[in-house]
């Protein structure tokens, strides 16, 4: 349990302070642009599916260590599958701005890379 606690004790200001960042980002840069999905949503879906998933991995590490890495990469498919539904509404609206897929997909990338991290340190751990 004490992986998950330091995972968490990074991804909580990590997760912050992307936020902080992508807001002063929007403010000063984009401050008239009106974005479909907020931004707050968007951080909470990510912020929820990496926490998940690392638990999952973490329990995963635990009793099969070996399958670690599919567990990985399983979990990875189904949260991509998890934005696509997440983005239904955006994907289904007539007029898509490219603001709206990158204010999602920079976060979700930063996330995953975030992940990745704590998944190999996870895997190598053992």
């Amino acid at each position: 349990m004490a992986k998950i606690g330091t995972f968490i004790t990074y991804f909580i200001p990590y997760t912050l302070l992307l936020y902080l960042l992508n807001k002063i980002i929007i403010n000063h840069f984009f401050y008239d642009l009106k974005l479909e999905t907020s931004i707050v949503s968007i951080y909470l879906f990510l912020f929820i599916a990496t926490l998940i998933i690392y638990i999952f991995l973490f329990f995963v590490n635990n009793k099969y260590p070996e399958k670690t890495g599919f567990a990985f990469l399983t979990s990875g498919l189904l949260k991509m599958m998890a934005s696509v539904v997440f983005l239904l509404p955006l994907i289904q609206s007539k007029n898509i701005v490219v603001y709206d897929v990158i204010a999602f997909f920079v976060p979700y990338f930063l996330f995953l890379i975030f992940e990745t991290i704590f998944a190999v340190r996870l895997i190598n751990a053992r």
